[in-house]
């Protein structure tokens, strides 16, 4: 592959995300088309080999495009629920993983009864806790990494050569340095980070949001392009039980394709007690009722990426915008200290440009998208 993106986007993934060392077992894959991943693939690879690491490649066969329709398709029961034996070894035992995120087909699971697409979450489930577990420790290495595709492009209203310049602007690899580019900002997050250590009271108030919740015992994560690629978002696991308020998206909903809208939620004592979608609304309730934990936030985030300024239809990028939060019912992340556990994880954006405040224990520190408390 020529593109010298390609080049550097995989020396910034394996040099700086995932730091590979001599000696480190590496899973390269992909969710979406093995073609369109494909050389990536092979730069990633390529670096991976001359850091001493051992990559292996992994085809998912539900992640993996070409070969996901065909099981959602004709699988069984049984079948949908059976772990993939290596997917258990990365989990338990490699130090490190990419996967790119590269769909042909943005719906190509739109059509599929969601009921099949949790029982394949629930059969992993342990599998992803542990996965989770281990990277909360430092043992496990990954990182998401989203890639441009002609669906991705259409779904953000660009034209093809114009969303492959958004992506590789989004992670700094249209420049010279992207490591320093990303070492600048972690730098900067991690004194957001500190401020936010051992504070108790977050609120979130304006006109898409008012949502409060206890912080106590959590810890705020900087993500400056290391567990996912494009980066920039710093985020925790607010307190089961303490979450009470209500938030009305700013922006479209999707999960496995399908589009409900913008969606408003209403929580009491962390729970979601009212629901309501622009459309598909069923889908929405659907995947609410997956487990208990489906009905409780397990994430909030700010997102700090202002080289990322629209809409796009893709969370990995969407949720990173500079002047804009997200909060995600389901699954929490364990290194934050979220205890919230489900086969789900579906964030939804609110604006804050436009007004929007953070008060931290009775103190302004976050207005209309601007950081007031230190500088970001």
């Amino acid at each position: 592959m020529n593109d010298p993106h390609v080049r550097n986007l995989a020396r910034l993934l394996v040099a700086y995300s995932i730091k590979v060392q001599p000696g480190d077992r590496v899973s390269v894959g992909c969710y979406g088309s093995i073609v369109a991943a494909m050389p990536f693939c092979v730069e990633v690879v390529r670096e991976v080999l001359r850091a001493g690491g051992h990559p292996h490649f992994q085809l998912d066969q539900v992640a993996t495009e070409e070969i996901g329709n065909v099981f959602f398709a004709e699988a069984s029961p049984e079948q949908i629920a059976h772990v993939d034996p290596f997917a258990e070894t990365v989990a338990k035992e490699f130090q490190c993983e990419v996967v790119f995120l590269c769909e042909a087909n943005s719906r190509r699971f739109s059509r599929v009864d969601p009921e099949r697409r949790v029982a394949r979450s629930r059969a992993y489930s342990r599998v992803t806790e542990t996965y989770f577990d281990r990277a909360g420790k430092g043992e496990l290495r990954w990182v998401l990494v989203g890639l441009p595709t002609p669906s991705y492009a259409q779904d953000a209203e660009m034209g093809l050569e114009e969303y492959e310049d958004f992506v590789y602007g989004a992670a700094f690899a249209d420049t010279e340095d992207p490591v320093s580019a990303w070492e600048a900002i972690g730098r900067k997050q991690a004194g957001i980070a500190e401020w936010l250590s051992g504070k108790k009271h977050f609120q979130a108030r304006g006109r898409h949001v008012d949502l409060s919740f206890s912080i106590e015992g959590r810890k705020f994560i900087s993500d400056h392009g290391q567990s996912n690629m494009p980066g920039g978002e710093i985020f925790t696991g607010p307190v089961e039980g303490t979450v009470n308020g209500w938030l009305k998206s700013t922006y479209p909903a999707i999960h496995g394709g399908v589009d409900v809208g913008r969606v408003s939620l209403r929580f009491e004592n962390g729970v979601v007690v009212h629901a309501e979608a622009e459309k598909n609304e069923a889908h929405l309730i659907k995947l609410l009722e997956t487990d208990e934990g489906a009905k409780r936030l397990g994430e909030v985030g700010i997102g700090t990426n202002d080289r990322i300024k629209i809409f796009t239809s893709n969370m990995l990028f969407d949720e990173k915008m500079a002047g804009t939060i997200h909060a995600a019912i389901g699954l929490g992340y364990p290194e934050t200290g979220s205890a919230n556990r489900s086969a789900i994880h579906w964030d939804f954006l609110c604006d804050m440009k436009d007004g929007g405040q953070i008060i931290v224990d009775d103190e302004l520190f976050y207005d209309s998208g601007e950081f007031l408390v230190v500088e970001a």
